[in-house]
């Protein structure tokens, strides 16, 4: 009996939006008869800096989001090519070990540190598996593109990505995200809303981040909209927005679809998974306020590709909004955004399929990019 083929997926557990794509990969691949491991890089640092090192970047997307604006232009966004990193050093020597012990017959990276570490062991010939980039954010920066990996995949059809065989793939979202809720009205009931109500849901992404507060007063002082502010796992921010007594607030939830089948609209700063989720789900997404960084990047790029909309003041935020009342500017809105999902599955676009077989070739590249990091 053949056995199943090894896909090794490497992610970070820097919020829930990489771990939410491994997880569905995983999945997918799984049912397809792969034998399947997911590694949250942040464990192959030893003395668990790892973790220290995503309380800091908690820290500051949190409390001095002005220190990670500038990392990220420093560092993520240099034309000139960054030195390898000690952390990825210590990553990657870990990984080897781990690899040596149990060989993958492919690895896919789901964050940018992880596809670092592949693509240096690749390249040093101490990975001897293809390897595959699976880009979680629409804006593409440069530490997702280290040369040594084999290709790159992307939800966004007009990045630029060069160092490798690039291709266009649909947004991974759990099934849940593709299926249609049609209990609107009782959703919105047993969240105790108006009858009527538009509901507008408020993202802050897993940790709460962002300036919830000021998005929530725009948004009830309107008086045409109720926010709907999800706080993730921040029972403090919960606590501090649910004293305001402006709009609903919640915690961690995953009833997420059919809170998504209830809104009128997603209001977001991170550009991430949950704005996948939202165009599965047909919900038009304006970006208010977005985090520093990658998350301001995505939005602006989700903008430039017409799939969301970016407001920059709380004037623009009501004016987007109150066009999407408009049926043919929504159903514009909502049409560009689902035709993402008509580019090929993340897993059909893989190097191998089931049991070691060449797959299909995955779509034309798209574009290719300018610079990559040694």
């Amino acid at each position: 009996m053949t056995a199943a083929r090894r896909v090794l997926i490497l992610s970070a557990s820097m919020g829930s939006g990489h771990d939410g794509v491994a997880g569905e990969l995983a999945r997918r691949l799984a049912a397809d008869g792969a034998d399947v491991e997911i590694i949250d890089v942040l464990h192959l640092v030893p003395f668990r800096l790892g973790f220290a090192l995503r309380r800091c970047y908690r820290w500051m997307i949190k409390r001095a989001p002005w220190l990670y604006e500038v990392i990220y232009q420093v560092f993520f966004m240099a034309k000139r090519t960054p030195p390898t990193s000690p952390l990825t050093s210590l990553m990657a020597a870990r990984l080897s070990r781990v690899i040596a012990r149990r060989p993958p017959g492919e690895v896919v990276s789901t964050f940018h540190l992880a596809a670092q570490v592949a693509g240096r062991l690749r390249r040093r010939g101490q990975l001897h598996a293809p390897s595959t980039v699976l880009i979680t954010e629409f804006a593409v920066h440069r530490f997702w593109l280290h040369p040594g990996n084999d290709r790159f995949l992307s939800m966004n059809p007009t990045a630029r990505i060069t160092a490798a065989p690039a291709f266009t793939c649909a947004p991974v979202v759990a099934p849940g995200f593709r299926a249609r809720t049609e209990d609107r009205a009782g959703m919105a009931a047993r969240l105790g809303a108006e009858p009527g109500a538009r509901l507008v849901l408020v993202s802050s992404g897993s940790w709460g981040v962002g300036r919830l507060a000021e998005t929530v007063r725009v948004l009830a002082r309107s008086g045409r909209y109720t926010p709907v502010v999800l706080c993730g796992r921040d029972t403090r921010l919960r606590r501090a927005l649910a004293g305001t007594g402006a709009g609903m607030v919640l915690g961690w939830r995953d009833d997420m679809p059919d809170l998504m089948a209830a809104a009128y609209a997603l209001v977001d700063n991170g550009a991430g998974l949950t704005c996948a989720e939202a165009f599965a789900m047909d919900l038009p997404v304006i970006f208010y306020r977005p985090i520093p960084g990658h998350g301001r990047d995505g939005a602006l790029a989700m903008a430039r590709a017409g799939v969301a909309v970016y407001a920059r003041d709380g004037a623009a935020l009501l004016d987007a909004l109150d066009r999407l009342r408009d049926e043919e500017s929504r159903h514009a809105l909502r049409t560009r955004a689902a035709a993402l999902f008509t580019a090929a599955p993340a897993e059909a676009a893989l190097v191998t399929g089931p049991y070691g077989q060449p797959r299909r070739p995955a779509p034309e590249a798209t574009a290719r990019a300018e610079s990559s990091p040694e």
